[in-house]
């Protein structure tokens, strides 16, 4: 029967391009709370564990290259990488007590799925903006950059995006099955190990991957999500939240 037969769904998901009322740079609010929430964390970690002066010794310039995976659009990805730069350079002055011959510069790579909207991300960069920048499609699961060329790695509020979704959640023939659901609620046990299963997997790729990328010294920043142990997502409010939109979008598909 058609309904026995496994569910796909689609691989690359991204947000909503544009800037129109819907488009995700127009609802992003949230995120940009947590952006905002820890700018001073951020300041912190590299004032307090980066050795700027190993690579400043180098030359009379240096460039510091930054990258961000799953930059999405909008202002937010680039509201992340102006804190990283501020902190970068007021670390720099207070180092050198402001007398520092060398010249710092920054080059900023934007990662995310090829079908990302970057044309409208690089239309939102201010018009003289001092830093150099780059756009680099594919999947941040996989190695996007050479050995030990960056400085400074950044993810915000994307790592939640697993590279796939398991296919036991799909397949109505498994005890995994996750029937009427759009996400693991963490209530059944068979689809919490299910998706714990390659959220482990997606996280080994990826850190394998900044590993080779990352300079000697250099930095990793990873911002997401959580709940407390022994609380089902179901329970909190974005549980909530995905219960409802999960019932609408199933009220939709069955009309």
């Amino acid at each position: 029967m058609a309904n026995e037969e496994p569910k796909t769904v689609p691989q690359q998901i991204t947000m909503k391009g544009g800037d129109g009322p819907l488009s995700y740079s127009k609802n992003s609010s949230l995120q940009k709370g947590v952006v905002d929430a820890t700018k001073g964390m951020i300041i912190h970690a590299i004032a307090n564990n980066l050795d700027m002066d190993k690579f400043c010794s180098q030359s009379s310039s240096q460039t510091f290259r930054i990258a961000d995976f799953g930059c999405s659009i909008g202002p937010n990805t680039i509201f992340s990488m102006q804190n990283i730069i501020q902190a970068l350079e007021q670390k720099h002055h207070e180092n050198n007590h402001g007398n520092s011959s060398t010249i710092l510069e920054f080059q900023l790579f934007f990662n995310d799925h090829s079908t990302n909207d970057f044309n409208t991300l690089f239309k939102s960069l201010p018009p003289s903006w001092p830093y150099f920048v780059a756009g680099v499609p594919g999947s941040f699961y996989r190695r996007l950059f050479p050995k030990s060329s960056i400085h400074i790695g950044h993810s915000s509020n994307a790592l939640q995006w697993l590279s796939k979704v398991p296919q036991e959640v799909v397949d109505c023939k498994s005890p995994a099955y996750n029937d009427g659901s759009i996400y693991c609620r963490g209530i059944e046990k068979e689809v919490t190990k299910a998706y714990i299963a390659q959220f482990e997997k997606d996280m080994e790729s990826f850190l394998n991957g900044r590993g080779e990328e990352l300079v000697n010294g250099g930095l990793m920043v990873i911002l997401m999500g959580g709940v407390p142990n022994g609380i089902p997502l179901s329970h909190t409010a974005i549980g909530k939240f995905y219960d409802l939109f999960g019932s609408c979008l199933l009220d939709l598909t069955n009309k």
